[in-house]
């Protein structure tokens, strides 16, 4: 069964009880994933964050590209 995160309400719910998609993340495996919805969502733009930084600034280099 999948979980979604309400942003309005902080609550995790059901596909019985889902409010509209404007209102939640999701869908997650697990209810305790879903309660961390807002925690991982925060991760995932600090990371990207960075990743932009180091771009735009022209030192991006994952070591994946060969000359």
């Amino acid at each position: 069964m999948p979980y979604w995160y309400n942003v309005d309400t902080g609550q995790v719910e059901t596909d019985d009880n889902r409010s509209q998609d404007a209102n939640v993340l999701g869908p997650y495996a697990t209810e305790q994933d879903a309660a961390r919805a807002l925690e991982k969502a925060r991760e995932n733009t600090e990371r990207w964050d960075e990743e932009d930084r180091r771009w735009n600034s022209g030192s991006w280099d994952d070591g994946t590209l060969e000359d």
